[in-house]
């Protein structure tokens, strides 16, 4: 009954933040995950690896429609996604590969790192530096295996780091959000799998598969949406200086929180 009633909300609220805020879901639902698991008294460590594998499979769900929607709008750099490809694959099954050999510590410590790097991006206003060409074959088959291992690394769907690189080779922003999209659905999908593979949470946890918890998966796949939809609307009325500034506040809580276990 407390998975029936707690993880829709947790997909609730993850998809009304990130329709508020215009994040990806992996970095809501991750430590929203770890709260909730938590409450059901999961080991803390299980918890951590539960919450990145079943975020990553929710994205693989969610993040089909996304790049659907770019496709169509004719903002899907097709070239920089074979490129890429390669290596998103297999840095998504090395990131959780990874994240299973490293201690639960050492792994929230890696997070809480990230997310306070995230912040200070947002707050200081970080932007690509001097712009570039796109590299060569053998660059983008790297640059994708470093986006897919950290991406799959922290459950999250790579447009964090994705469009970055993407904009600092040039390439539109409108093209490296909808490319990133689409990049987006290949590290879900493998590192999904993976982490299927590799956990063992089964033997503890009821309804799960390796590192995926099927009633949270299906609890935000079935609410973030509609969840999202809210978030968005309500971001239409609020100015993008403060949804900024409270999604920075809110990396930093996490951050810190992870930080200290």
């Amino acid at each position: 009954m407390t998975s029936i009633t707690l993880y829709p909300l947790v997909g609730l609220l993850a998809g009304f933040l990130a329709g508020l805020l215009g994040i990806g879901g992996g970095v809501v639902v991750v430590p929203l995950l770890v709260m909730a698991l938590g409450w059901q008294q999961v080991d803390a460590d299980l918890a951590l690896r539960l919450a990145v594998g079943t975020s990553l499979a929710t994205i693989a769900i969610t993040s089909i429609s996304s790049a659907r929607a770019h496709y169509l709008h004719g903002n899907v750099r097709k070239d920089c996604v074979w490129l890429l490809l390669p290596g998103l694959i297999f840095g998504a099954i090395g990131g959780v590969f990874l994240g299973d050999a490293l201690s639960g510590r050492v792994l929230s410590l890696l997070l809480g790192v990230f997310f306070l790097l995230l912040a200070t991006k947002l707050l200081i206003g970080l932007r690509p530096g001097r712009e570039h060409s796109l590299p060569g074959r053998k660059g983008m088959i790297f640059a994708g295996g470093s986006i897919g291992l950290a991406s799959a690394l922290f459950g999250i769907g790579g447009g964090t780091l994705t469009v970055p690189f993407l904009e600092r080779c040039s390439v539109p922003m409108r093209q490296a959000v909808g490319t990133s999209a689409a990049a987006g659905i290949p590290i879900a999908v493998v590192g999904a799998i993976t982490a299927m593979w590799v956990g063992n949470a089964s033997e503890t946890l009821s309804w799960a598969t390796g590192y995926v918890y099927w009633p949270a998966f299906i609890g935000i796949v079935l609410l973030s949406v509609p969840g999202a939809r809210a978030g968005a609307l309500i971001a239409s009325w609020l100015p993008d200086s403060l949804l900024k500034r409270v999604f920075a506040v809110l990396l930093i809580v996490v951050g810190l929180k992870f930080l200290m276990g």
